[in-house]
């Protein structure tokens, strides 16, 4: 208990990170580069190099049209205003570029060390890089001197109100500025409904009809207690929701509690019983005889292919299909956020957790944005600090600020039994007392990733196929794991493959994948939603709101999605 202690009040020192973690890491990638000659040789020789194109395009940098000896990453455009062209910005930016390539090279490929220690290193050293970015300080940035040029320090006085501003409302817990225009219940989670039944965990949604006639197949969305349900009803025109109530479905969504520290103890297993099992009780209830379309988000999905497996061990047949959303059953490759969590990560979260009895929203949400720290801290502190200017918040940035805490108990299973030990894709996952498998899935399922996911990678939930033994029909569409799934019809530049694999296929390994599935441009929702059609009955009079044991409590979207 002593030692929990002392690493919690640790703990806002290093933002949560491990520090042990980290120098196991730099040790292990220190040591072996110490006895590798031939690579510090390599590495020198480069050094040179760089440094003598540096200083050859320095004596050329203040001729107009000087051509750059280096090119920024496709997606780096921190340097893309026209006035990093000329001097002496020009030379500060190749000079940051040039470095930024001699740390990439020193970084990785270094014989001898794990893998994880060297994606650990890579990216450490590339947040302490994009910290010390000329385009991230006022007397090297050509734009931020221009603006204050044209304003007379008009921005600089502005981004320091801006600046007040989100400490005075980080200090008190507050929503970012221009949250009130999205309030839950009134600008966004406004599809019509009822809440019919709760319990400690959960609050189950019923949404109205708005057809005359709904397909017999209810669809029960089960979303991921890491982010809130309404990311799957914002607004109306980008509703995910309201999209399937107007395709001719009943659907039901279950909205999670924002647990406390109360909640310490609750496990994987109240997740899985409180919450898809007693969703699907209730459902039972509501449309008798009537199986059910189930769909899980992320965390959710993951959840929703546990109860399956479960589900069909025990020869419960109630579901029609099963689709997963962004959702990883194999966890040993789970991209970027494995940096994050190894054996002493873990241990050092569960101290923390320990403490207050949760992992608070705040640092979860920390991770994810320094996976990408240019777009989401960077590039927000030079608009918001030194251009002083506010972009107005959409629908799903004032979301993805509406955090939600993670129970001690059940995060700790979570991350040891499927990040560390991958013990669903193996077989020992036990749900009862009793491991299940997912080969024992006998529905068809429909499975989808996005092409820029750090959270699941789309390659990582593609080794669903190595899993099932069922007609797999699987999804790859542009965006992230945010963007790629709030994906309504009628948005510019969308796009999607998909490749149903029968159940006696041949597999397709990710690449091969690629070049066989058929692409198609726009969203992905109407392909879906012809899947549910193909696999549902003919229309059918609408259910009545809940049932006798499961009555209406409240209007849509309920009260658990309130709690802070």
């Amino acid at each position: 208990m002593l030692d929990r202690w002392a690493h919690a009040q640790l703990s806002p020192f290093t933002r949560g990170v491990s520090t042990a973690s980290l120098r196991m890491a730099f040790d292990d990638w220190l040591t072996h580069l110490s006895h590798n000659p031939a690579e510090q040789l390599k590495l020198l020789q480069r050094a040179m190099q760089s440094s003598q194109q540096w200083w050859g395009f320095v004596t050329q940098a203040q001729q107009p049209h000087c051509k750059p000896c280096i090119e920024p990453p496709v997606h780096d455009t921190r340097f893309a205003h026209s006035s990093w062209q000329n001097w002496p910005f020009n030379a500060l930016s190749q000079g940051f570029l040039l470095t930024q390539q001699w740390w990439q090279d020193a970084c990785l490929g270094v014989r001898g060390v794990s893998p994880h220690h060297e994606a650990v290193v890579h990216f450490t050293v590339r947040q302490m890089l994009d910290m010390v970015s000329p385009a991230n300080f006022w007397l090297s940035n050509p734009e931020v001197l221009e603006r204050t040029q044209k304003t007379s320090c008009a921005n600089l006085r502005q981004g320091l109100q801006n600046w007040l501003e989100d400490v005075q409302r980080w200090q008190v817990g507050a929503p970012p500025p221009g949250s009130e225009a999205y309030r839950v219940g009134h600008e966004v989670a406004i599809t019509p409904g009822q809440v019919i039944y709760r319990n400690h965990l959960i609050e189950l949604i019923q949404y109205s009809p708005s057809t005359a006639q709904v397909r017999p197949e209810p669809v029960l969305i089960v979303p991921s207690w890491i982010m809130k349900y309404y990311i799957l009803d914002l607004s109306p025109h980008n509703s995910l929701v309201q999209h399937l109530v107007g395709q001719g479905h009943t659907v039901f969504a279950m909205s999670w509690t924002n647990p406390g520290a109360q909640d310490r103890d609750l496990s994987m297993d109240d997740y899985l019983h409180m919450g898809v099992m007693d969703a699907l009780h209730v459902l039972v209830e509501v449309l008798p005889d009537r199986p059910v379309h189930a769909v899980g988000y992320c965390l959710g999905g993951t959840l929703l292919a546990i109860a399956a497996a479960a589900m069909a061990r025990d020869g419960d047949q109630r579901l029609a299909s099963v689709t997963l959303i962004a959702a990883q059953t194999d966890f040993s490759e789970p991209g970027e956020l494995a940096l994050f969590i190894d054996d002493s990560q873990v241990a050092h979260l569960e101290d923390i957790m320990w403490d207050r009895g949760y992992l608070d929203s705040s640092q979860m949400a920390g991770a994810f944005q320094w996976l990408n720290s240019n777009d989401l801290i960077w590039s927000r502190m030079l608009r918001d600090y030194l251009l002083g200017e506010r972009s107005p918040l959409s629908d799903l940035m004032v979301w993805n600020a509406d955090g939600t805490r993670l129970p001690y108990r059940m995060h700790t299973e979570y991350l040891r039994r499927l990040f560390l030990n991958n013990d669903l894709a193996s077989g020992r996952y036990p749900v009862d007392g009793k491991p299940v498998a997912l080969t024992a899935i006998q529905c068809p399922i429909y499975a989808i990733g996005t092409v820029r996911d750090h959270v699941a990678p789309w390659r990582s939930v593609h080794k669903l196929h190595l899993l099932t033994n069922v007609d797999t029909t699987f999804v790859l569409t542009s965006g992230g794991h945010n963007v790629g799934i709030v994906n309504p019809p009628g948005l510019a530049g969308r796009n999607f493959q998909a490749l149903t694999r029968l159940h006696d296929g041949p597999y397709l390994d990710p690449e091969a994948w690629l070049q066989a599935a058929p692409s198609h441009e726009g969203s992905w929702w109407p392909h879906w939603f012809g899947w549910l059609q193909d696999h549902s009955g003919p229309p059918e009079r609408p259910p009545a709101m809940g049932a006798p044991s499961a009555p209406p409590l409240c209007p849509a979207p309920g009260t658990y999605v309130l709690q802070k």
